[in-house]
């Protein structure tokens, strides 16, 4: 089975407070979306936060990874 390979970003603001972004399908999610062919998952993240959002952030840890069997998609953030 092929998989779609997505990152996404926990984003805690100085009252840790997450981050989210709301959706019009799906609702209130974290911020991230598709890897892109032949780009590092970390890349992927920090693309697309910026993309979302307009904020540079800088990775400071893993949190996990997750997969939706039934849709061939495999979550990491």
């Amino acid at each position: 089975m092929k998989f779609t390979i997505t990152s996404g970003a926990v984003i805690k603001n100085e009252k840790n407070k997450i981050l989210l972004k709301k959706d019009p399908i799906r609702g209130w999610e974290i911020p991230g979306g598709l890897v892109e062919t032949g780009e590092a998952v970390q890349v992927a993240v920090i693309r697309e936060v910026k993309e979302e959002s307009g904020i540079d952030v800088i990775l400071d840890s893993f949190c996990g990874v997750s997969h939706e069997v039934e849709l061939g998609i495999c979550n990491m953030w």
